[in-house]
């Protein structure tokens, strides 16, 4: 019997990208207010894991249907990490790029993700949405040489105008 070799993730840049409910300089400039928060706690790339923090920041507010969604930012990439049943609508419906993860091997949501973060960097999170197993598993996949917790400073971010 012949194995496939399935992806563990791909983009998917299908249709044309959708009207967002900002203009583009609106998320640019709340990138660049995350990327001055990164650069000021020493951060080489921020993983996203909330809708709040994800629809901010790349305009793409998702349904779980039970699989992780994510948001990796670093000082000059921003990449939605979705699950597959979602098809090309995460890149369709958001600002930034995006990366679509298969359900072929368990963990390949982390494997998107450190595609982008890469390993042994400082990350941040959100301190107050990532549970016990999701951080074990960024603990795994990222090996970070520090993590940052931004949940208050995206919070902050997120609610005072600028």
């Amino acid at each position: 019997m012949t194995q496939i070799k399935r992806r563990n993730f791909h983009r998917f840049h299908n249709g044309s990208k959708a009207v967002l409910p900002f203009c583009n300089a609106e998320y640019e400039t709340r990138l660049a207010g995350l990327r001055n928060i990164l650069r000021d706690k020493g951060v080489n790339a921020a993983v996203f894991t909330s809708m709040h923090n994800i629809v901010y920041y790349s305009g793409f507010l998702y349904c779980a249907f039970g699989r992780p969604y994510g948001l990796v930012v670093t000082a000059t990439d921003c990449v939605t990490i979705s699950a597959g049943i979602d098809a090309g609508q995460p890149w369709r419906r958001s600002f930034a790029d995006n990366i679509t993860y298969t359900d072929w091997q368990r963990d390949n949501y982390w494997r998107a993700i450190a595609s982008v973060a890469g390993q042994g960097g400082v990350i941040g999170y959100e301190g107050d949405h990532l549970s016990l197993t999701q951080a074990a598993a960024l603990n795994s996949f990222l090996a970070p040489e520090a993590q940052v917790d931004l949940a208050q400073a995206t919070m902050q971010q997120r609610t005072l105008a600028e």
